[in-house]
């Protein structure tokens, strides 16, 4: 793994050890197409540095959006296209991230230190 010690970086407690992932290294992944890397980021970050955590953390938030969905209920379709329309990729995601966290503290089982 390569580091820019000059980029912000992102720590991660994983057993004993700790990884250290800069900006660059996500970059360089995402340049090399090298989604493990990122899909591990990912499981570390939602885990508070437990990629076991994290994939449970991931999967609960699935689960409390399926559950509501269940019964096919009358939901704000037009909102949710015209979002999806207006707004930027980099809004989305980041809509797409607060929605997991939601979805995640809706189930009871917030594990995290903080507050989004």
């Amino acid at each position: 793994m390569s580091l820019d010690h000059n980029a912000e970086k992102t720590f991660c407690e994983a057993g004993d050890w700790k990884i250290i992932m800069s900006l660059q290294y996500l970059k360089e992944a995402v340049a090399n197409g090298d989604s493990e890397s990122l899909i591990r980021y990912v499981r570390l970050h939602f885990g508070d540095g437990n990629e076991t955590v994290g994939r449970k953390e991931i999967d609960k938030a699935w689960v409390e959006a399926l559950k509501l969905l269940l019964d096919v209920p009358k939901t704000d379709r037009e909102f949710i296209e015209q979002t999806i329309k207006e707004k930027d990729a980099e809004t989305l995601a980041h809509l797409y991230f607060r929605l997991h966290f939601y979805f995640v503290e809706r189930s009871g089982e917030w594990i995290h230190d903080g507050r989004v």
